[in-house]
């Protein structure tokens, strides 16, 4: 392949990426003003993201200062994944409250890796009922999953609960997305004849390059079709990665890979 089709290529990467981001600020250190800068950074100069990711507080704001193309998601049971369906159905009340569209919830996966399915199950069941005719984004966290098969049965119980979208990782751990869970993760889209068409998938946490992104895009490429790599089925969570598309579609030099890819 010649540089000057790399280039095309890394472009190209570039916009499906960012159409396809949600843009995340999900310290917890956060304030409004944070929040606001993030729904600025949301309507940059190459177009609007897919989606801003914050935390409940802060949904009703972020529905202020964004447009209507421009959706915002927020986290429920966030970072931990607690068996606690109280906490989270608050969470995502909240959030629906808000004038939300999207609910980013954690699989109770610590109850998973002891065998109680049925908690992960009762969890996202009530959560699902909570946000009815929004989207429903389930975090497994499959860094710490780990097992190939606890990451396909997290996956699993996430479709039959009504979800939307898998997701891999909140980004507060050690490990977050890798593209071994992504390929798990998408297989069982895949195989599912509901999911196959129609739900999706997003990678989450330690995605900070057009490069990283691409990884990504060709993994759902290769297991939904080109047709599901668009913002209704294949997302993209990151804070940083913004800065190198811009600096891709700026005409300035892209990182590299990050390490883990």
């Amino acid at each position: 392949m010649n540089p000057a089709t790399q280039a095309i290529d890394l472009h190209a990467t570039a916009r499906l990426a960012l159409a396809c981001l949600d843009l995340t600020s999900l310290n917890d250190a956060d304030t409004e003003t944070d929040v606001a800068r993030l729904c600025e950074r949301a309507q940059g100069p190459y177009g609007p993201v897919a989606a801003v990711c914050v935390w409940p507080r802060f949904a009703a704001l972020a529905r202020r200062l964004l447009p209507a193309n421009i959706g915002v998601a927020a986290v429920a049971n966030f970072p931990d994944g607690s068996a606690d369906i109280a906490r989270a159905v608050h969470d995502t009340s909240e959030i629906v409250q808000a004038g939300a569209q999207e609910v980013d919830v954690v699989l109770p996966y610590a109850r998973l890796m002891q065998g109680d399915e049925l908690a992960v199950s009762q969890l996202l069941g009530a959560v699902r009922q909570a946000c009815l005719g929004l989207t429903l984004k389930v975090i497994l966290e499959t860094g710490v999953l780990a097992d190939d098969g606890l990451i396909t049965r997290a996956s699993r119980l996430s479709l039959a609960a009504g979800a939307d979208f898998l997701k891999t990782s909140t980004g507060k751990t050690p490990v977050s997305a890798t593209p071994q869970a992504a390929k798990l993760m998408l297989a069982c889209i895949a195989a599912n004849p509901r999911a196959a068409a129609h739900e999706g998938f997003k990678a989450s946490g330690g995605i900070r390059t057009v490069a990283d992104a691409a990884l990504y895009i060709g993994l759902c490429q290769s297991a939904l079709g080109p047709q599901a790599v668009q913002p209704r089925r294949f997302r993209i969570g990151a804070s940083g990665l913004l800065n190198d598309i811009e600096a891709v579609l700026d005409g300035r030099a892209s990182a590299p890979p990050t390490g883990a890819y």
